[in-house]
């Protein structure tokens, strides 16, 4: 079986996941994990990890989902081995961070922060001294960066999802002066997303400090 990510923006009623199953079920297909990321207004964005037995079933899935009435395809991708389930892969990512020594942590984060939200890149920055700190990727300018964590400060999570760009995520990891940031350009970060990375922050800057 190959797995793939489906990111849907479907209608928020009774019965359209139902639909959704039952047009993975006819390639032969089965759900693993299905993922909330956002709600509200009447629609909902979720990710739903699907087994299929074949390469080309993904086309026939499209082709399926596309008779959907109120359903859209923001993304389908192929699922990295170990990444069916987000909550997970976010649970076991923060008990790796808590066992790596603390000289090696915030390299540990930069790499374990951009393969869980599937990113390009991933930087830890001193805030107070524009310094990155760690990084994986090619990263943005540290200019932009620092002026982008300065302008930003003040946004709560709710706050960041509805006005920062859709291309990156970051947190603070209070107590600390460091902040981390990820980002990538083929697709938007959600609210669910933004809220793990937040809370990942927060285990690990508590760690910083122990």
């Amino acid at each position: 079986m190959i797995h793939f990510v489906l990111r849907l923006w479907l209608a928020d009623r009774p019965g359209v996941l139902g639909k959704i199953a039952t047009a993975i079920g006819e390639v032969s297909g089965d759900v693993e994990a299905i993922d909330i990321l956002e709600r509200g207004g009447g629609q909902a964005i979720d990710e739903i990890v699907v087994a299929l037995p074949a390469p080309m079933a993904k086309e026939a899935l499209v082709a399926k989902l596309g008779l959907i009435d109120g359903l859209g395809i923001e993304d389908i991708r192929p699922i990295k081995p170990g990444h069916h389930d987000a909550g997970t892969a976010a649970l076991q990512s923060a008990a790796n961070l808590v066992a790596t020594p603390r000289a090696q942590r915030l390299d540990q984060f930069c790499e374990q922060l951009r393969d869980l939200v599937d990113a390009t890149w991933a930087v830890a920055l001193d805030r107070d001294e524009g310094r990155v700190l760690a990084a994986a990727g090619v990263v943005p300018d540290t200019g932009w960066l620092v002026a982008f964590f300065t302008g930003s400060a003040h946004l709560d999570l709710g706050d960041q999802h509805g006005s920062a760009p859709s291309d990156i995520v970051w947190a603070t990891l209070e107590p600390s002066r460091i902040a981390v940031a990820a980002g990538r350009h083929d697709r938007p970060f959600h609210f669910r997303e933004r809220q793990r990375v937040a809370l990942l922050g927060q285990i690990v800057g508590g760690t910083l400090t122990d």
